[in-house]
């Protein structure tokens, strides 16, 4: 991956982490239940689960170009309309409400990781996401090994920031969901739409 495409790939990750999510509200939820330092331990745990469908959409992704070499343009098509879509859903979408749940005050440290990596896997969308959105970014003729640290460190470390910020902010961000989501949804949901038809057009 050379420069340019990995600085586009951070703003997007940066897009991606922003967009409001089950791990983001998590993060937000237990930033106010528990504070930021314990809130570490969903943070990572959301992180690992993350990391693990990059793995797995990569894995995927890999079997496939051994298959056949053109068929990472196709996924480029598909993955950007896709892409498209979610950015007009995500547009349409109101804005969220946090709502906190007092019942998950007795969590312990390894029930606030599990939370967090559970949240990450449970979604299918997820890895269709990822799915989408990776072959916009891969370069066959370099390794597909070294891509998949480079593109999982970067998300990880971006996601890991944004969600540790969000816990830090848990109180001052949760007013502002509710009267200033819906808008942020439609400049996140623009930003994906833009993704979707910029990328697949790119060399």
């Amino acid at each position: 991956m050379n420069l340019d495409t990995w600085l586009i790939y951070l703003l997007a990750s940066i897009g991606l982490s922003l967009t409001p999510g089950p791990n983001s509200l998590l993060a937000l939820t237990h930033g106010a239940l528990y504070g930021a330092r314990r809130t570490l331990f969903t943070i990572v745990g959301g992180v690992f689960g993350f990391s693990a469908l990059i793995a797995l959409a990569m894995f995927g992704l890999g079997a496939l170009l051994q298959a056949s070499a053109s068929v990472l343009g196709v996924l480029k098509w598909l993955g950007g309309a896709y892409l498209v879509w979610l950015g007009v859903q995500l547009w349409r979408s109101p804005g969220l409400q946090l709502e906190l749940n007092a019942g998950n005050a007795g969590l312990n440290n390894a029930g606030l990781f599990r939370q967090g990596l559970l949240s990450a896997m449970a979604n299918p969308k997820v890895l269709l996401f990822y799915g989408a959105f990776l072959p916009q970014f891969i370069d066959p003729q370099r390794g597909l090994l070294l891509q998949f640290v480079v593109m999982a460190t970067t998300f990880a470390s971006v996601e890991f920031l944004v969600e540790y910020l969000l816990a830090r902010l848990a109180y001052r961000v949760r007013p502002w969901l509710s009267k200033a989501g819906k808008g942020f949804n439609r400049c996140c949901g623009g930003l994906f739409a833009l993704i979707g038809v910029a990328l697949p057009l790119s060399r």
